[in-house]
């Protein structure tokens, strides 16, 4: 009997640097699971020689795929639009940067083949980062994993294998603020770990999601995942009243026993405490209603330039 075709999804964003040793070790790995597979290069807008190298090794190679998008429409977005070209029975979404390791791609199928499982996920062990974007990934993960009650979302991200069942329904998710770890968790479904070491971008350089983007993604997962934002205006606004109440009492106290009323300084204080308080909640309630305004403006999330896939 034949095996199922295997499916590989790579985004890709100005990586001509790594594009021969990407689709070497890819090849490689997925040759070792299977003849009949499929890898998807994902180019989300490349400025450099990506494109050009993509298809000079699809040209040695038919099924090497190349997706071009019309422009950089995001990592998220580069994903999806790789899943929803896929034909594989089984189908792995994986960087393209090699941080995660293809050589990994094995065991995940390994795990699904058997139909044990739905889903095989990558859990990083160790990172090989530097110490302000570890740090910065730790706290994130700490709160995502206590406010989004959500399983599997400590210290993973996109490296995983789906069959289809759980590939169909984590397509059916249709949001336009998409965090691909938060949303494969929330289908449920069987799903299973691999521990692994994330290593350091192959040609040495810095990755290229920056701060900004990760903050951003950052703020996606927890608006889209959890209610820690509404709590946080919750809570100080409780807070805030149980000071003003004492507050109160304080200045009764104060005036009947004769003693000196505040300065205006703390009164001036006090004053932009509460307008700044009042800022913040403004700007969470924006976050919101700017998430609820792209969601209804329901514009696609990407738009595809041309698919070379036959």
């Amino acid at each position: 009997m034949a095996n199922p075709l295997l499916s590989v999804v790579i985004p890709v964003f100005n990586e001509e640097g790594l594009v021969a040793t990407l689709v070497q070790r890819t090849t490689d790995a997925v040759r070792s699971i299977t003849d009949d597979y499929e890898i998807i290069c994902v180019d989300d807008g490349s400025r450099d020689q990506t494109l050009a190298l993509l298809l000079a090794a699809r040209a040695s190679d038919p099924r090497l795929k190349v997706l071009v998008l019309s422009r950089n429409f995001g990592h998220q977005a580069a994903y999806t639009a790789g899943l929803f070209a896929a034909k594989g029975q089984y189908v792995a979404m994986m960087d393209g940067d090699l941080q995660d390791p293809p050589e990994l791609l094995g065991r995940m199928y390994e795990l699904l083949k058997d139909d044990q499982y739905d889903i095989v996920y990558g859990h990083r062990t160790d990172r090989a980062e530097g110490w302000a974007r570890q740090t910065l990934i730790k706290i994130f993960h700490g709160v995502f994993r206590n406010f989004s009650r959500l399983k599997e979302t400590d210290n993973v991200g996109n490296f995983s294998m789906l069959n289809q069942r759980a590939l169909q329904a984590f397509l059916s998710l249709k949001e336009k603020n998409r965090y691909l770890p938060g949303l494969r968790s929330f289908i449920g479904y069987r799903q299973v770990p691999v521990p692994y070491a994330r290593q350091a971008r192959h040609d040495g350089t810095v990755p290229k999601m920056s701060y900004k983007r990760l903050i951003a993604l950052a703020f996606d997962a927890v608006f889209s995942f959890s209610d820690l934002p509404i709590k946080v205006c919750l809570y100080t606004g409780l807070f805030g009243m149980i000071i003003c109440l004492a507050g109160g009492v304080w200045v009764l106290v104060s005036k009947a026993l004769g003693l000196a009323p505040f300065g205006w300084s703390s009164l001036e204080l006090s004053i932009y405490f509460v307008g700044c308080i009042q800022l913040l909640f403004l700007g969470i309630l924006g976050e919101y209603v700017f998430r609820i305004y792209r969601e209804n403006q329901n514009r696609p999330l990407y738009f595809v330039q041309t698919y070379f896939d036959a």
